[in-house]
């Protein structure tokens, strides 16, 4: 992955919105907005890596599907004595807001709306929750430039990815890195949304009944159909390539938590869920169903992926 480009990213809700602008509307875990007055506006690209940051945390990180551009009005605000937008709000002193260009206060700032380049990621299908497990100023350190204040700034991704392996709750980047490889081929089947998902429930609850591949018999409202393979990565069903799986296990599953040994099909708990009995009782048992022979390829192949290196360090 040295070649991958990465951006961090700041998506602080309204805490992100500088007294210059009236903020832009985030949701960490799918898209990601921006305009062209933001320093670098025209530096991410398809196929980037973004890692997204509350200034305090780390909040998850994932690959741009698409950007989405457009146009629309936007209000900007001034320091009314020196006309640059180097202004912030202060929520203990009056005047409520100070300008860092010129050093002076006030309460009303000038304002006047210009047309913006408007920019929105998309990027679902390959997100990763990591909250909390860097803090600012890991992340700070692991950008190109790490005295920069810019809310998209470069982000060396080779040490982002050593940092997650070593941050005391491991996960793994394996989703995220295979999105990379897909979206970087331009494989148009890459989308999120699981067209045809509702009739492969139904024909894995036809075939399984009310039975989680892991766990045994469960309410089926609690179990999900759960792609042996990256599904986000082809964008189709394949026969056979689906298990029955709790929320839960299915997460831990698309995350290399849990996997089935290639050689005795049984249950492979990784050291990671150690503290959980609930998981750990898992190990070395057999799966529920009995495998078709292209269930045991997909599932060997999830083994390559998720094992070839551990989650954390993935």
């Amino acid at each position: 992955m040295g070649d991958t480009t990465a951006w961090l990213m700041l998506a602080a809700g309204d805490d992100r919105a500088r007294a210059s602008n009236d903020g832009y509307d985030d949701d960490p875990s799918s898209h990601y907005s921006w305009d062209s007055t933001v320093p670098n506006h025209q530096g991410p690209k398809k196929g980037d890596v973004i890692v997204l940051w509350d200034k305090k945390y780390l909040l998850g990180a994932s690959v741009i599907e698409e950007i989405d551009e457009g146009t629309a009005p936007k209000d900007v605000h001034s320091c009314p004595w020196c006309g640059k937008a180097r202004i912030e709000s202060r929520t203990t002193v009056l005047p409520r807001l100070k300008c860092y260009n010129c050093g002076h206060e006030f309460d009303v700032p000038s304002t006047r709306t210009k047309t913006v380049t408007t920019y929105r990621t998309q990027h679902s299908a390959g997100w990763v929750d990591l909250a909390g497990r860097l803090d600012g100023a890991q992340l700070r350190a692991l950008c190109v430039k790490p005295k920069s204040q810019l809310s998209l700034r470069p982000l060396d991704y080779d040490r982002f990815r050593a940092a997650v392996g070593d941050a005391p709750t491991p996960t793994t980047l394996a989703p995220l890195e295979a999105a990379v490889t897909y979206v970087s081929g331009h494989r148009e089947a890459y989308v999120r949304v699981r067209r045809g998902q509702g009739p492969f429930r139904s024909a894995l609850l036809a075939k399984y009944g009310d039975e989680c591949a892991f766990t045994g018999r469960m309410p089926v409202d609690a179990l999900e159909a759960a792609h042996l393979y990256s599904y986000a990565a082809t964008g189709e069903h394949h026969n056979d390539g689906g298990l029955l799986m709790r929320r839960d296990v299915h997460r831990l599953f698309d995350l290399g938590f849990l996997a089935v040994h290639p050689d005795t099909f049984h249950i492979d708990v990784h050291p990671a869920l150690a503290p959980y009995e609930e998981y750990t009782s898992l190990h070395d048992k057999p799966l529920r169903p009995k495998l078709t022979s292209a269930q045991r390829e997909w599932l060997r192949k999830h083994w390559e992926q998720m094992r070839s290196t551990s989650p954390g360090a993935a």
